[in-house]
């Protein structure tokens, strides 16, 4: 059984067994920085929501996806042909050379969080089984052109190999912002956007307040 959910003008449809829409996909479609007319690639896309989210804010949008499981990237291809949206989805591993590189203003990903063996319940979707941090990172930084950004959300306490990870892959991360469910608690997400070849100097923004349920 599939459930849709209204993302403004769009409409996503979720079939049984693909990745459910959180908070998480929705923060990152509001903090990455688009432009109408770029290029953009969503690494490990699922269902495509973070494509539907990005082209409701900008228009005239080159929009890519790579996923490696053949349902959610069928299911990717069924909301961008509903909400009549022209885009490719590759069905294939994000680690190997799928698209052509250094053609990209804008790539994102909404990555597993947590490494093999961590002990940490994040589910099959949630590991890195299939791609650790380093990779995606450098998975990343082949497509984007210099002066091109990467936007993507995680755990803060892996905020330290984020950030390694990125600057090692030649990102330099620009702008940064937490997010919490409540002034109480500490924060539970990290949104991070690099730029490829930036110029040092990280701005962090103002802490996002995202409660439950809305």
């Amino acid at each position: 059984m599939s459930r849709a959910e209204q993302l403004g003008p769009y409409t996503l449809e979720l079939p049984e067994g693909v990745f459910p829409l959180g908070g998480d996909a929705l923060s990152l479609g509001e903090f990455a920085t688009v432009k109408p007319g770029w290029r953009v690639c969503d690494l490990g896309t699922g269902s495509g929501v973070l494509l539907l989210l990005l082209a409701r804010r900008a228009e005239g949008l080159t929009l890519c996806g790579v996923e490696r499981d053949p349902g959610s990237a069928q299911a990717a291809r069924d909301n961008l042909a509903r909400n009549q949206l022209a885009g490719e989805i590759i069905t294939g591993d994000l680690r190997e050379k799928l698209l052509p590189a250094g053609q990209w203003e804008l790539v994102v990903a909404n990555p597993p969080y947590f490494p093999v063996g961590s002990g940490a319940s994040g589910g099959p979707f949630r590991s890195e089984e299939f791609c650790t941090l380093e990779q995606l990172c450098g998975a990343a930084a082949r497509l984007l052109r210099s002066g091109g950004r990467f936007a993507l959300c995680h755990r803060p306490e892996r905020l330290t190999d984020l950030l390694c990870a990125l600057r090692t892959s030649g990102l330099e991360p620009k702008r940064m912002q937490l997010a919490v469910h409540s002034p109480a608690h500490p924060p539970y997400l990290v949104l991070v956007e690099a730029v490829r070849q930036g110029r040092p100097g990280l701005e962090l923004l103002p802490t996002r307040l995202e409660r439950k349920g809305e």
